[in-house]
């Protein structure tokens, strides 16, 4: 099995059980990730220390305990690796907070370099708005 599939998979599993650590882990220092749309969340973060304190941090305080994330699919090649998955929260307005993802992931030498997220930008919007 592709040992970047089994990575994210870990990744994943740890999200499932509560546990981002392991996310945060396997982000390259130079990390690119990429939101796709026009919202106002919608950009590249580059480097691990923006990822952080300009989406995960700013996302967070948006949202009441944490977001749940269920994989449903993975698909691997090379070093490429897509996720499909939902994830359920609400905000701490009381809205729900219920996406559906499709994660790309790019990882070299057991680091993600790349990753662009897929979601539903209307609902960032309502349930979002700007971060914060």
């Amino acid at each position: 099995m592709n040992e970047n599939k089994q990575l994210i998979q870990h990744v994943f599993a740890e999200l499932g059980a509560g546990n981002s650590k392991p996310l945060t882990d396997v982000l390259a220092d130079d990390v690119r990730w990429t939101i796709i749309g026009s919202t106002k969340w919608s950009r590249t973060f580059a480097g691990k220390a923006a990822v952080l304190e300009e989406l995960l941090t700013p996302l967070r305080a948006q949202i009441e305990g944490r977001i749940q994330v269920r994989a449903h699919r993975f698909i691997a090649e090379g070093d490429l690796v897509v996720v499909e998955a939902t994830g359920r929260s609400t905000t701490k307005h009381g809205a729900p907070y219920n996406n559906t993802y499709c994660w790309i992931y790019r990882l070299a030498n057991g680091k993600v370099q790349e990753l662009t997220e897929y979601l539903d930008t209307a609902l960032v919007e309502a349930a979002l708005g700007a971060p914060v």
